[in-house]
């Protein structure tokens, strides 16, 4: 419905001085999703571990929180972007919930002794190196999430998804060959995103220096 001429000028839309829209609550779908996500993290090493580790009827439950997890991370956040429900919460919880699930299940084989503590370490560190990189920019821009990086992190969830479940013979040997690939993802994405981290810090301080 127009408004009329009477109406005050700080609810007219456009205006400068208008109130900005109000932000979404916290309780919305796109965060209810990231709580599921991170209250699965204990649950599945609960079941990850259960009966000694290596039953494969329990392994296989742990998947399936795994997996729904997984699910959850690939919908929270463009539920937000799409239906405008980000939060400042979102934006701090969804990285957090993302890297709590992955490193639960990376340290948690690695202790079973089903994946190499050398590959959980490469991801790690990679992950928690991407981080810093991003508070070290952050006064200069945001470091998009890029193709290789999105293609990472899929290849990273099937293939860490397929450790968790009990494998032999040929799905075994798939499993590894797709942990390499995530593996050299992870690595040559990480690169990538020092060479973004250095070029935009670098434009930020010249930018800064000519407008002194």
């Amino acid at each position: 419905m127009t408004k009329g001429p009477g109406a005050p000028a700080a609810a007219r839309p456009g205006r400068p001085g208008a109130a900005p829209p109000p932000q979404a609550g916290i309780w919305n779908i796109a965060n209810v999703l990231t709580m599921v996500r991170l209250l699965l993290v204990p649950v599945f090493v609960l079941l990850l571990f259960a009966d000694g580790g290596h039953n494969p009827k329990w392994r296989s439950v742990a998947w399936a929180a795994f997996a729904i997890a997984m699910i959850t991370d690939l919908f929270d956040g463009e539920i937000a972007r799409r239906k405008g429900l980000v939060t400042d919460f979102g934006k701090i919880a969804d990285p957090i919930a993302d890297k709590a699930i992955m490193g639960a299940a990376l340290i948690g084989l690695s202790v079973l002794g089903d994946l190499p503590w050398w590959v959980t370490a490469v991801i790690l560190a990679r992950e928690l190196g991407i981080t810093v990189l991003r508070f070290w920019v952050i006064r200069y821009g945001v470091i998009p999430a890029s193709r290789g990086g999105k293609l990472k992190t899929l290849t990273q969830g099937i293939a860490v998804g397929m450790y968790v479940l009990v494998l032999t013979g040929w799905l075994a040997t798939g499993r590894a060959v797709l942990m390499g690939l995530a593996v050299v993802l992870t690595v040559g994405t990480g690169l990538d995103y020092v060479n973004q981290a250095i070029r935009l810090r670098r434009e930020g301080m010249a930018k800064e220096r000519a407008a002194r």
